[in-house]
């Protein structure tokens, strides 16, 4: 009976942690092309206090209808779904507190995440629209009160510990361009989190230890995904959005479908027959979660200009080509800042760098995994 009251009691406490006041906004605007031109008209009020986000939402590997194991044993009557649509997203909650995870794991969240096919954009995983966009926010609401000083963001480690170091400069003069500077900078450092996740995974971290994300590590459809979170939340700062976390993820909640239409966002059946056309290619149905060769294809590209992985591809090269600004007002964003991977006691599969791994390193370290999975994939063949 105790027992029955403490889950009752915790499943309520979930419950209570996302429930809202809906406010009443005007529109918000997105126009996703390649290159975004969006500045701020004016210095808009900015929150205060933000938390880091919690972790990453727990979601999703590559295909539909996944089954799962644990040890090399089946999981009997337990089918991931993964399939979404556009116009039933639910909420966005941002995602501040373990309970929201708790919530998304125990399927009592209000917001959803899965994969969606998209004629445009290829799969986009909402878990990584969401997540990117909240970095997005965060980071912004760290940089702007500080845009010009010089100082370090700690972060929690991912293998290795991560930090980002701001360079002192002087900012522009223009209030407006300030604002601006802040938004795409923040854009600019929440995807390289994304990128670093991606290779942290493969080089063996858990965010559950004892749990391998090696499955999840360079999934095709990753990364343009957060590169749609980066620039939705983006676009929401420009616009004034960042004034309260309520108006922040109102907003987005009412972006990402708009987004996801103008990728040509298809309908579920749609988005599984895209899976099924590549299966026995880019993934496996017969294998089960967390099984890392489920995922058969993978995308090691870790550039924040990219086109998005389309299933008649080998190398993306159609589709929607997205970008983030890489200079604003005669400011270079790279020499602003700079996201920084210092050792650590627990680097798993990681090699120890010298000093710490910059966003320069990302190529070398994607590629070196790049060749491990080939090496591994051409095992499996010959068995």
């Amino acid at each position: 009976m105790i027992k029955l009251l403490i889950t009752s009691s915790i499943l309520l406490m979930l419950v209570a942690c996302q429930t809202r006041e809906e406010l009443n906004l005007p529109a918000a605007r997105i126009n996703l092309e390649t290159v975004s031109h969006e500045e701020a008209v004016q210095a808009w009020p900015v929150l205060q206090n933000l938390d880091a986000p919690q972790g990453l939402r727990a979601c999703c590997a590559f295909g539909y209808d996944l089954q799962a194991e644990v040890a090399g044993i089946p999981v009997p009557f337990y089918t991931i779904d993964n399939v979404v649509e556009a116009d039933n997203l639910g909420q966005h909650h941002y995602n501040d507190s373990y309970f929201s995870a708790a919530a998304d794991l125990l399927g009592i969240s209000k917001e959803k995440v899965g994969l969606i096919y998209t004629t445009e954009g290829g799969f986009i995983d909402i878990a990584h629209v969401r997540d990117t966009a909240d970095y997005t926010l965060y980071l912004f609401s760290q940089i702007y009160p500080k845009l010009g000083e010089e100082w370090t963001l700690t972060l929690n480690h991912e293998l290795a510990s991560r930090q980002i170091h701001f360079s002192a400069f002087t900012p522009p003069a223009s209030p407006a361009e300030r604002y601006t500077l802040s938004t795409y900078l923040a854009a600019k450092l929440a995807f390289q989190l994304a990128a670093w996740h991606e290779i942290a995974q493969w080089y063996g971290y858990q965010s559950v230890p004892g749990f391998s994300e090696g499955i999840s590590a360079f999934s095709p459809e990753d990364l343009y995904s957060n590169l749609v979170g980066a620039r939705l939340a983006s676009s929401l700062i420009l616009q004034g959005r960042a004034e309260s976390l309520a108006i922040f993820s109102q907003s987005l909640e009412s972006l990402i479908p708009i987004a996801l239409k103008q990728l040509g966002a298809q309908e579920r059946s749609q988005t599984r027959h895209a899976f099924d056309k590549v299966d026995g290619l880019w993934w496996n149905s017969a294998k089960r979660v967390p099984d890392k060769f489920l995922v058969l294809t993978r995308n090691y590209d870790v550039t924040d200009s990219r086109y998005p992985f389309l299933p008649t591809q080998a190398i993306p090269s159609l589709g929607l080509k997205l970008s983030l600004p890489s200079e604003y007002a005669g400011f270079v964003l790279s020499d602003l800042a700079q996201f920084r991977l210092a050792p650590t006691t627990n680097m798993a599969q990681l090699p120890v760098p010298e000093t710490y791994w910059t966003v320069s390193d990302f190529e070398a370290l994607a590629e070196k995994a790049k060749i491990e999975d080939q090496k591994q994939q051409t095992l499996l063949l010959s068995e």
